[in-house]
This record gives structure tokens, sequence and C-alpha cells, in this order.
């Protein structure tokens, strides 16, 4: 039975589809997830995607309320498919010129690896032989029918197993009869339906349920599946695949910041099992690709009015662009990439101040190796500054175990996403292998988590259960404890300026401790602790200054603002200032 036909306010006639291929209709991000809703915007500006079309948020809330594929998905992904083969002059399991797709996961609100793709989906035997014959490259049809049959196994079938290291599509299939967990069914169209369902259910996997409640996102948001041609970074020579920021997104700065692996696909990089090459490589290997590349990172960059993350393929010397997002930063990346907008005449400084929050704020005001600290300790381990900042704590192996013990150093030989609760939990991320993209260095920046990756074979011996200090910042991890000390908000230029501009946003002024203020004061660090517990203290009418810890909290600055008090005593102000625009809106 086909399903209704209904028109959306997108112009899409499908009920569980949209193809967002008309430059002159912007699909809604509700509907499509970013991931689509980027292809659209890089189609629209003229650069070349591989084609797509995306199940929608509304389908995967249906499959989630009935427990399975809603009435009418299945014909029109058949019908989805049908437009990428007359687009592309190929066939989903032909035994000549096949078709094979990628499944992307993509949530309105970006959610870097918490759900699953699946890569080289329509391969077989028969598709096998066919790819080969095509490209005269039996040994790179064998290795996509290889990693598809893992792709599918792990994601969709759920072993349990370790598939990535394995030498064949024979071994793959072996160890999924060994798991017990059935076999990849050789019908591409079941292939395809059982992918989405894998894909909606990695929606609610305990990953994607951590990171949205550690960032306040609805648990109901569910996710898009973008069905996309595939492209071969793994083809040849003049192949391959990676990443761009066109920003540094540790430190701000306006230069290109990625990594680039020939003869890889996608998820190589980002896994971190393989450390990539700078970016240089590829401006070295196949410079007219690099030069489009920069170009159309500049145009996204401004066009997208912030510091964009690019996932990019090259296939036989022709570059496609497959996605294009708002780029996880750093606290210190966050606040230079605010001001720089500014400056470039992009922003106006009140946006630039609502670009960043206060607990970046306070991250970036965390302590720092103390100059001169580090040069009697024992260096144990080394690797790429991948999220500054520094940590002190045992180290562990486990997510679980970081879980257990917050605040603790998690060391892994890489990270997945089903290592990102322990992450959200440790004070500090060290891997043995990845580079400056990979899973762990992107999470760790999101969630302000000093990060050292890529440390080499042995690190996780040499740490594990040892007292250890991550310097994130430098790349290195000592013994023990290492001292540190504060950092002056007033000596950095960003932040004064970012002040600057907050204090003509709201009413109440901030202040340091040293400063002469009106009275009445109100001060929380005063009043007996068996008082308090843990509330904040009642604020008399009429009271003009608020002074004391419980005051510099988010709670505490609302309370006082609320209560209409005329000062903040704060030995941070950025941060009460951060926090006061949020709750009045800025609109002085």
């Amino acid at each position: 039975m086909t399903a209704p036909t209904v028109t959306r306010p997108n112009g899409t006639g499908y009920r569980w589809l949209v193809v967002p291929d008309d430059p002159a209709r912007e699909p809604s991000r509700d509907l499509v997830g970013g991931k689509a809703w980027s292809l659209w915007r890089m189609r629209s500006l003229g650069l070349r995607v591989p084609p797509a079309f995306v199940v929608t948020t509304e389908a995967c809330a249906a499959w989630s309320a009935g427990g399975r594929l809603p009435e009418g998905l299945a014909e029109e992904l058949e019908t989805g498919i049908r437009l990428l083969e007359r687009q592309l002059d190929r066939t989903f399991g032909g035994s000549e010129r096949p078709l094979l797709v990628s499944v992307r996961s993509g949530a309105a609100v970006s959610m870097p690896g918490m759900m699953d793709t699946i890569l080289d989906l329509g391969c077989n035997d028969a598709v096998e032989a066919a790819l080969a014959a095509e490209t005269g490259d039996p040994a790179f049809a064998a290795e996509v029918h290889r990693r598809f049959t893992a792709f599918y196994g792990r994601l969709v079938l759920g072993c349990t197993e370790d598939l990535d290291d394995l030498a064949d599509t024979a071994a793959v299939r072996a160890a999924l009869d060994d798991d017990g967990v059935g076999a990849v069914p050789a019908d591409p169209w079941e292939q395809l339906r059982s992918a989405v369902e894998a894909v909606f259910a990695s929606s609610r996997s305990r990953r994607a349920v951590a990171y949205r409640r550690h960032y306040g996102i609805p648990d109901d948001l569910g996710t898009a599946v973008t069905v996309q041609a595939m492209v071969f970074g793994n083809l040849d020579d003049r192949s391959g695949t990676g990443v761009l920021f066109t920003r540094n997104p540790v430190d701000g700065v306006r230069e290109p910041y990625g990594e680039y692996l020939p003869r890889g696909q996608g998820e190589d990089v980002v896994s971190g099992r393989v450390t990539p090459r700078p970016l240089s490589s590829l401006a070295e290997s196949l410079p007219d690709v690099h030069a489009e590349l920069m170009t159309a990172a500049d145009r996204l960059d401004r066009e997208g009015r912030d510091a964009q993350d690019i996932e990019f393929t090259v296939q036989q010397g022709r570059l496609f662009l497959l996605q294009s997002r708002p780029a996880k930063r750093t606290a210190r990346a966050a606040v230079r990439i605010a001001v720089e907008l500014v400056d470039e005449g992009v922003l106006e400084p009140a946006e630039a101040v609502r670009r960043v929050n206060a607990e970046q704020v306070r991250t970036l005001l965390r302590p720092e190796i103390t100059p001169g600290a580090a040069a009697s300790a024992q260096l144990l381990t080394s690797g790429a500054p991948a999220s500054p900042g520094v940590a002190t704590g045992l180290a562990v192996g486990t997510p679980e175990e970081a879980q257990q013990r917050p605040g603790s150093v998690l060391v892994r030989r890489s990270t997945s996403p089903d290592d990102v609760h322990g992450m959200i939990a440790a004070g500090a991320v060290v891997t043995e292998q990845g580079g400056a993209t990979c899973h762990a260095a992107v999470v760790s920046r999101a969630l302000d988590t000093p990060c050292v990756t890529g440390c080499g074979p042995g690190t996780i011996e040499a740490l594990l259960g040892r007292t250890v200090t991550v310097d994130a910042t430098s790349g290195r991890v000592y013994l023990g404890e290492v001292e540190s000390s504060a950092v002056d908000e007033s000596s950095d230029d960003d932040l004064r300026r970012l002040t600057a501009w907050a204090e003509e946003l709201v009413e109440v002024r901030v202040t340091d401790p040293d400063a002469d203020v009106p009275g009445p004061v109100l001060d929380s660090d005063a009043v007996p602790a068996e008082e308090l517990g843990e509330q904040l203290p009642p604020i008399p009418a009429g009271t003009r200054t608020v002074r004391g810890a419980l005051f510099t909290t988010p709670d505490g600055v609302r309370a006082a603002l609320d209560a209409g008090v005329e000062v903040i005593v704060a030995p941070h102000r950025l941060p009460v200032l951060l926090t006061a625009v949020a709750h009045q809106g800025g609109t002085r």
C-alpha cells in the first residue's frame, strides 16, 4: 500500500521523505536533521555533494511509537533509491554499475558521533564482482564488501566481537556466525530497511541519552536518516578522506585545521584507529583539490557566520563535500572566534557575547601548569594536544571506571561513541591512537575536557593505576600532581573586550572584591553554613549589593537580578555578566 501524498511547507510530496535538492526551497531542519540541511545548504551554494534523500524525524517518531517502520516508508525508500539510480545511471544491487549508499543519522541538534552510520550498503557477492569488473581492482571491491559486512554486523545485527581488523568478508561472516547474531542479508532492500531501523534505534542508545542529558537536549528528539550515494575515498591513490575546520577549534585562530587520509573512508579518520596526515599532504599530492577545498571552506565559513567542521571525500581527484556544521570548539576557541567575527564585521558585539556562555569562560579560567613546575616532574608520555587544559587524577581504563571515579583520567587505545558516558565523567582523556580530528578529540573539545591523543603503543600500561597530571595544552602527561595556578581574566584581551560588550547589555554592575560598593550589602559567605544548607540566603528588600560564592553561581545571579540588586561582587566578572545577559535577554 502506497502512503498518501502530503505536501509539506518545504515542498516535498512524500509522507516520510524529503529530497533536499532544490536550492530555492530550504527544508525544515527539525524535519530533515542538521546533516541533510547542510547538504541542501552546500548544494544551494553550488558546491559538489553526492545526491541524497532523507527519512524524516517524523518517521523516527512513528517508528518509536509503533516499534516498526511506519506504513508506506518501505515504498518511499524504494522511490528515493530510484531517484538516485536515475541521477547516477546506476542500479541498487545491480550486476553492472551498482549503486551503493551510506545510511547516516542526523538529529536537528548536532550530536557528533552519538548515533550510527552504515557505509557501503547495498553490497553482496554479486555487487562485489560488479565493482571489481568496473574498477579493474578486485582488492578494492573486496575491501568495500568487508567493510560493509563489518558495519552491518556490528550496528544492525549487534555483534559484540571486534570486526574491524579481520582480513576479509569470509572472516567477518565467520565472526558473526560465532557470535550467533545471524548473517548479513544478500537482498539490498532488506539491508536498507533494517539499516534505517538501526539508525532510528541508535537515537535511544546509552551514549546518545548520556549526551542529550549532559547538554540539556530533549530526549524525544529522535533522528532523521540521510541515505546518500557513496563516494569512495579508498578507491585509488587519487582518493582519500578528511576533516577540515575553517578555524582552529583549539585556539580559535583563523587558519585551516584538519587532517587527510589517502585511500581512506571517513570512518577511518573519526574512529581514531588510524592517525591521518596533516592537511598539507593533500596540498602536496592533489593541489587542485586542496585549492578547491580551501575556496569551499572559506565560503562556508562566511555564509555560516561561524567556524565550520567540514567532512569531505576525494574520489579519483574529484572533491565531494559530505557535511558542514558549526564546529565543536574549546572555550578558548569560542572566545577567540566570537571576538574575531566582530572584527571581521560578521557579528555585532551583542551577538558575539551570546555566542559565549558563562561555563565556557569558567572553563577558560581553570588553572594552568605553573611556569617551571613541570621541569622536575617525570614525563610519562606525550601526544597531540587535542583539547587544552590541565587535570590531575587516577588513570583508569574503562568508561565505567571513569563513571565510578568522577574526575579520573580515562586512558583508551581510542575512544568510540560507546565511551561517551565515561568521557563526560572523566577529568581528562588520553589515547594511544588518533589525531586532532578523531572521536576523542572532537568530543573532548565539545565537553571542554583536557585531551591528549596519539600517545603511541604502551601508553595504557604506563599510566593505568597511577595518579597523573595531564597537561593537554602542551600534550604531555606527568607522573603525580604537578603544581598549577589560576588564570587572570584581566590579562586576556579577548575576555576584556567581551566583558566590556556584556556590560552594555545588562542593568546590573559586576565588580571585583576590592571595589567600593553601595549598601546595604548581603554577603552569602558571612551566613553560617548550618543556616544555609544548600539554599541561597533570602535577599532582603532594599539590598543594593550582594557578594559571596553563592551569588556567583547561575542560581545566585538570577536571584540577585530578580531582587533588583544593583551590584554583584565576584572575583571573575565575565561569567557573572554572561549569566546576567542570558537571564535578562540582553535587552538594555
